[in-house]
């Protein structure tokens, strides 16, 4: 009996990523992985602040395609598009790993967030994945996969996520719908819930590290999912292999969300 290398499952597949800070980060996962499968890959980053870290991490994965994006920022994100379109005239992938609340909102608790707070919150972690879709699906002309990533504090309370929870609620909500609506176009919508992951992000949040001991524990498997996981499992979703898998919340924690 002889061994096979696994052939590249996403060769010549085209794939966004948007999201990333260092290394440490989930759509770093999502880009590696893809990276490793095959795919050529466009790579964005926040602002020139965010560019030393992210750009080694770009030319690490060979990526043709290196923009800003700040999502909030009028013209970013259409310019992002304008470039896909351009060199490559399609898209396979969409990854949106973005998210931000102020940090007096996000610590204070959903009954003091203001306004202000909630909006700008549900217009860069929600609503932005909408703008990014409606721009994406004319380029996946062969159908495609687009994700967004979510949490467990969007189906149960969890302590200190605050404003979070609503908008990552909305997030999946989102997703379901532009599964639906997409779904004849052969583009298929994934929430994707990790669980706690020591990302910057994840660093805003009040007592952290507590939620992060305390997932450990309680997951069957006795460890959580860390962001190559994450990236491998968007990975299997982009393949031919799922494609009649779209719209439902995928957990990817170590089995921590089934307990009580």
């Amino acid at each position: 009996m002889t061994t096979s290398v696994p052939r590249p499952v996403l060769k010549d597949a085209r794939a966004l990523v948007a999201g990333i800070a260092n290394e440490h980060s989930i759509a770093w996962g999502c880009a590696a992985a893809f990276r490793e499968l095959g795919a050529d890959l466009a790579i964005t980053y926040l602002d020139e602040k965010a560019k030393p870290h992210v750009e080694p991490l770009a030319r690490r994965l060979e990526a043709p395609i290196f923009l800003p994006l700040d999502v909030s920022k009028p013209g970013e994100l259409e310019a992002v598009f304008e470039r896909i379109g351009s060199e490559w005239g399609r898209l396979d992938i969409l990854v949106h790993s973005i998210a931000w609340a102020p940090k007096d909102d996000l610590q204070g608790g959903l009954l003091n967030c203001s306004a202000e707070g909630f909006a700008k919150a549900m217009d860069i972690s929600c609503h932005s994945f909408i703008r990014m879709a409606r721009l994406a699906a004319p380029l996946m002309t062969g159908g495609g996969a687009m994700f967004a990533m979510s949490y467990h504090g969007a189906r149960k309370v969890v302590a200190n996520y605050n404003v979070m929870g609503p908008i990552k609620a909305a997030l999946e909500a989102a997703c379901r719908y532009l599964a639906w609506e997409l779904g004849p176009k052969k583009i298929r919508v994934h929430p994707i819930s990790p669980g706690p992951l020591k990302t910057r992000a994840a660093s805003g949040l009040k007592d952290f590290d507590l939620l992060l001991n305390a997932a450990v524990g309680r997951a069957p498997i006795g460890e959580l999912a860390d962001i190559m996981d994450v990236g491998f499992a968007c990975a299997y979703l982009a393949t031919p292999f799922a494609r009649r898998m779209t719209g439902q919340t995928l957990y990817i924690d170590g089995g921590v969300n089934i307990m009580g």
